[in-house]
């Protein structure tokens, strides 16, 4: 396969059972490519969260494959959990510091990182404040800067917008767009919402019990999205497209 197609994540027939007997993942395939938004749709306890650590390297296969196209460090997967886990008794610079600190990296030297993560999540002005001081939208956006700082080649999130309010999602949906558009960096993002799903991706893996993805939507929608696009018929088309993919795999009619 040519460098320029090559996945940058391939499961293939891939399995996760846990200690408990518990099975996450079962013959599951799936390619991550790089620069696309990649959504992972579907009910509670469908994997989707698994498959977000196997990728990070938190966890490992059961069974079959999971490989890389490229190494696995601190530096090429950022990782955004649906709690910000800021640390409360540090500032938004400190928090926003730890993943270079880690790496040995000087405060003063990092200072120009951290300040431009700062900067690309609207948070310029706001790095000594602490996590009591923000708003649930503020403390997710220092969240997605601490796992930007490094520039990582892959970004997970695991339903990073799923507490905050209608208003505050639709702004960080804006925002995670436009981050991307300026970055390059593939997402791959959990979300239980389909209209979040449509609105956001290129790609949507439709997932069912027993970790299997059962259908795979392309969002074939122009760039940069906006409220035109969340009020056209296309985004409507696609919204009812998924939500009957979602329902059958619900139902359990996979055909």
């Amino acid at each position: 396969m040519p460098p320029m197609t090559r996945p940058l994540v391939s499961f293939q027939n891939a399995g996760k059972i846990y200690n408990n007997g518990t099975v996450a993942l079962a013959g599951f395939d799936l390619d991550v490519r790089g620069s696309e938004f990649l959504t992972l749709l579907g009910p509670s306890g469908c994997g989707k969260s698994t498959i977000l650590r196997l990728i990070a390297g938190l966890d490992n296969v059961s069974s079959g494959t999971l490989a890389r196209g490229f190494a696995l460090d601190h530096a090429s997967i950022g990782f955004v959990f649906q709690d910000p886990t800021l640390m409360p008794w540090a500032s938004v610079f400190d928090n926003v510091f730890l993943p270079l600190r880690l790496r040995g990296f000087a405060r003063n030297k990092a200072s120009p990182a951290v300040d431009d993560a700062l900067a690309l999540v609207g948070l310029a002005s706001s790095g000594r404040a602490f996590p009591r001081e923000l708003s649930g939208g503020m403390r997710m956006r220092a969240s997605i800067a601490r796992a930007l700082v490094l520039r990582p080649l892959v970004l997970l999130m695991d339903e990073p917008f799923a507490a905050l309010d209608e208003i505050t999602r639709f702004k960080l949906n804006d925002d995670l767009l436009a981050l991307q558009g300026e970055l390059g960096t593939t997402i791959v993002f959990v979300t239980h919402s389909v209209f979040e799903s449509v609105y956001l991706s290129t790609r949507i893996a439709v997932m069912a019990a027993r970790g299997r993805a059962v259908a795979e939507i392309a969002i074939d929608a122009p760039s940069p999205r906006g409220m035109d696009f969340r009020t056209s018929s296309v985004y409507a088309h696609y919204c009812a497209q998924v939500s009957r993919a979602l329902q059958r795999a619900m139902d359990g009619d996979l055909t």
